[in-house]
């Protein structure tokens, strides 16, 4: 990924917010999309010259939306907005989503409809630039309107509140921003709504819940296609005419991935001709389920790709003379109203992948247990791939780990079917979306490392094949990769670290770098 990650509004990719959230690139705002910002403002400005009550502009906030705000006060409310909203519970996020956050509300200021200076833009960009960073709450947000008490809590350190961690040094917003030479912004007429009302912590977190749900999938894949070396099964069932009858995109992926990683293996090839007719569904079924869970991820990129590039503002501001005359504005500006800030396009597909991954998790803790398990392993395999079970465990407690962690994924429910009403009833109907983000986070977390499990255990798993025959040039990359941070376990020791290794692998990317340029092809 480049260095400095351009903030257009309208091109942001999962990837640029990983590039800046995860390996701190810097970002910038071109001067092509400036001019965007300075005319939605100037349509504020217009507003603020007439007597019209205008949501956000100068009236109060949800149910006290009926309250007017005399022009001397305007200021004060909109400072006093991000105050009272800054009511946060529960863990802070790491900075990595602290970063994609503020990215993320970038790119959706410079879109030109939320009526903000450049000035508030600008102090963003800095902030990350400069490693300034807020400490937010994780919870506090119902996905409507927005995730307000999360973005409250980062908007506190650009007015000079809150607190920001810079350097590792944690401090008060007033001396972050002196740190590093910024003076503290004092908010004008709808800024501060602008700064808090949308959907950027759910976003953010969408985005690289995708990524690392796209990391585990094709771990699985990996993982999987030496599980079924080392159990002497087939690569059969991931034929391409089985899934020409039946033409799912994931399924196709999967597959092709399986039959890349194993195509010039000696081991599946030493029992081509065995008298077993089919293999268990956590290895013939693998393109089937490693589809679903593919395409179930790339529905959330779609949503996720669209919501970054998306105003979720409220109101939005728009020229009068787009906008249909029910609008409330002047004849230079309109401002519309509507429910943009809404997260259920997010909290859906959210819920649908955290179920999604589960059953990734599910299938590869099965894969998992037919490695270790004496009363389903392959007859050349030992007792949970020791030579000395009974005087050694071996990699047995690595199945129960994984046990716990797809209970743990199973009873993650469903939070966009939840509602609570707020605001005195106004807003009546809530999506949960921060919840279905930050569940999913935690899920692919769990799923990550359940895999991870499977791959420490067929590369051990390999060391008990007899060595006349030899895996395919992908899963050999594999399990070299894996040795080079993963001893062979020939005595008991804490096998938490070769899990932790292995997981570090696949978010690395180092695990895929090593298939591909083994199998000179890239892993789909």
């Amino acid at each position: 990924m480049p260095e400095v990650v351009e903030i257009d509004g309208e091109t942001l990719t999962p990837e640029q917010i990983e590039a800046v959230a995860r390996d701190g690139a810097a970002v910038t705002v071109p001067e092509s999309v400036r001019r965007s910002v300075r005319e939605s403002r100037d349509r504020i400005e217009t507003i603020l010259e007439t007597d019209e009550p205008v949501y956000g502009v100068n009236t109060g906030f949800g149910e006290l939306v009926q309250e007017r705000i005399p022009e001397a006060r305007i200021g004060a409310v909109q400072r006093n907005l991000v105050r009272s909203h800054a009511a946060g519970a529960g863990e802070e996020l790491p900075k990595s989503v602290v970063r994609a956050m503020m990215t993320a509300r970038v790119n959706t200021l410079v879109k030109g409809y939320s009526g903000v200076r450049e000035c508030v833009v600008d102090l963003l960009v800095q902030l990350l630039n400069q490693g300034v960073h807020p400490v937010v709450r994780s919870k506090g947000s119902l996905g409507a309107s927005g995730d307000l008490a999360p973005l409250a809590h980062m908007t506190l350190v650009l007015i000079g509140e809150g607190e920001a961690t810079v350097d590792g040094d944690r401090m008060d917003g007033a001396a972050a921003l002196e740190r590093v030479d910024l003076d503290p912004l004092v908010l004008g007429a709808k800024e501060g709504l602008a700064l808090i009302n949308g959907t950027q912590l759910t976003t953010c977190l969408g985005a690289l819940v995708v990524l690392d749900a796209e990391r585990a999938v094709r771990a699985a894949d990996v993982a999987g296609a030496m599980t079924t070396e080392v159990t002497m099964s087939t690569t059969a069932s991931s034929h391409p005419r089985i899934n020409d009858v039946r033409p799912h995109q994931g399924h196709r992926e999967a597959a092709d991935n399986v039959r890349a990683l194993t195509a010039d293996s000696e081991i599946v090839q030493s029992h081509r001709n065995c008298d077993r007719v089919q293999d268990a569904y956590s290895i013939r079924c693998l393109p089937q389920v490693h589809g679903a869970v593919r395409d179930a991820v790339r529905h959330l990129r779609n949503v996720v790709t669209v919501e970054l590039n998306s105003a979720t503002d409220n109101p939005l501001i728009f020229d009068a003379d787009r906008v249909d005359p029910r609008a409330s504005g002047t004849d230079d500006a309109a401002v519309l109203s509507g429910g943009n800030f809404h997260g259920e396009p997010l909290a859906l597909p959210l819920d649908y992948v955290t179920s999604a991954i589960a059953e990734l998790a599910s299938i590869s803790e099965r894969r998992l247990d037919r490695l270790l398990n004496p009363n389903v392993q392959a007859e050349h395999l030992p007792p949970f791939l020791t030579a000395d079970a009974g005087v050694q465990s071996g990699y047995m407690i690595t199945q129960y780990v994984a046990a716990d962690l797809v209970s743990t994924n199973r009873a993650e429910g469903r939070p966009s079917m939840d509602n609570v009403p707020v605001s005195g009833n106004q807003e009546d109907h809530v999506s949960m979306s921060a919840q279905s983000a930050l569940r999913a986070a935690d899920a692919v977390e769990r799923t990550l490392r359940v895999v991870a499990s499977e791959l420490v255990c067929a590369t051990q798993a390999i060391d008990f094949v007899d060595p006349a025959y030899t895996p395919g040039s992908g899963t050999k990359a594999a399990y070299d990769c894996v040795r080079d941070s993963v001893p062979y376990l020939d005595d008991d020791r804490p096998v938490h670290a070769d899990v932790d290794a292995a997981t570090d692998l696949i978010v690395s990317d180092l695990l895929f770098e090593r298939v591909e340029a083994a199998t000179d092809e890239p892993l789909q």
